[in-house]
């Protein structure tokens, strides 16, 4: 007895989710796949979120729906607040149908290809979507990134939802500020997406063979590591010399270079500064070569030496935790919220230790 294939809503998509699950169903869907908003992660393009951290969240390893920065949960939620109005203008501008989807798609055969599309695209006189909306709502500041085309992020997970849905094309409408709508039509690129889905496919097989990415060294990854384990207070791992000992020499010549490195510079810049002199601006050639400014960090306690009198009127008391009596009075709780710090001693040190 044959079993009928899954009707397809796009021509490579198929309905795997409703659209009113509620967040913690949702966040179990996606378990069970990667979706477009993960891609630049699993690549190593993301500033907030490294490989390793999508695949323990994959293998459940991580809190299914754990807490964001404030400003990146701020961010998310205007971005939804908005989205009605940049699709509803998105088709005054364009002239184009659109209409909400029907709830989480996956590849008709690579079930781990998910896809959340925001908005779908019907074409004039038509009934049946033929391409794809994706939304977004950004700083002011990043206009100059999106006056070109779609930046590197959001180009990804666009190209992904093209993956997963089949479709040929798809577009990108962007507020910028609050106040500049930009929009992109993106063309189906087939060797980026044959690419896409080659890589997140061996990430894929990884979470399924429970093989973790490499530890890389992006400030997401550190992040991550400084608050992944409950620490237990005087614990030892035993590790194993081979794969230890390499890693600390080359720290330890990445270190002495990068004191090398630091030596030179200061020598540059003092040497710059002692051109400089009395002036904040020096020009070569008519042009401004470098400034050298008295607008940096002020200092307190210069300031306090030189005009006691003058200090004292504009002191202030600080409203500020007093941690040092947290610390005495809570003193595991205090512990649990301190930041980890990676110490490697001298090889001396280590030898009397």
């Amino acid at each position: 007895m044959s079993t009928a294939a899954p009707a397809t809503v796009t021509p490579t998509g198929v309905v795997v989710a409703p659209p009113d699950l509620d967040r913690e169903q949702w966040l179990t869907v996606r378990r069970t796949g990667v979706g477009g908003s993960e891609v630049a992660a699993v690549l190593g393009m993301s500033k907030y979120a490294s490989p390793l951290e999508v695949y323990l969240d994959k293998v459940g390893e991580l809190p299914l729906d754990r807490p964001q920065l404030p400003e990146l949960a701020e961010a998310a939620f205007w971005g939804l607040e908005h989205e009605p109005t940049i699709a509803r203008v998105f088709a005054e501008r364009s002239g184009l149908g659109v209409v909400e989807g029907p709830g989480t798609l996956a590849h008709v055969e690579r079930r781990w290809m998910l896809a959340n599309v925001d908005r779908y695209v019907l074409d004039k006189g038509e009934s049946t979507p033929s391409s794809l909306l994706e939304i977004k709502t950004r700083s002011a500041y990043q206009l100059d990134e999106w006056l070109l085309g779609v930046p590197d992020g959001p180009a990804l997970q666009t190209h992904w939802y093209l993956a997963v849905t089949g479709y040929d094309r798809a577009h990108v409408a962007a507020l910028l500020g609050g106040n500049r709508l930009l929009i992109h039509r993106v063309e189906r690129d087939e060797g980026l997406v044959a690419h896409l889905v080659e890589i997140v496919g061996e990430f894929w097989q990884g979470v399924l063979d429970g093989t973790p990415p490499a530890v890389d060294g992006s400030e997401a990854t550190e992040e991550l590591l400084g608050h992944l384990y409950k620490v237990k207070a005087g614990a030892v791992t035993v590790a194993d010399p081979a794969e230890v000992a390499p890693l600390l020499e080359r720290r330890r010549e990445l270190k002495e270079r990068e004191a090398r490195v630091e030596a030179d510079l200061r020598e540059v810049d003092n040497q710059l500064k002692a051109t400089a002199g009395e002036a904040e601006v020096v020009k070569t050639q008519g042009a401004v070569a470098y400034t050298y400014r008295q607008n940096g960090t002020f200092s307190p306690n210069r300031f306090a030496l030189a005009h006691p009198d003058l200090a004292e009127q504009y002191r202030r008391p600080v409203d500020a935790l007093d941690t040092a009596r947290l610390a005495t009075e809570h003193p595991d709780t205090f512990r649990e919220f301190r930041a980890r710090r990676l110490i490697v001693p001298s090889p001396k040190e280590s030898a009397a230790a």
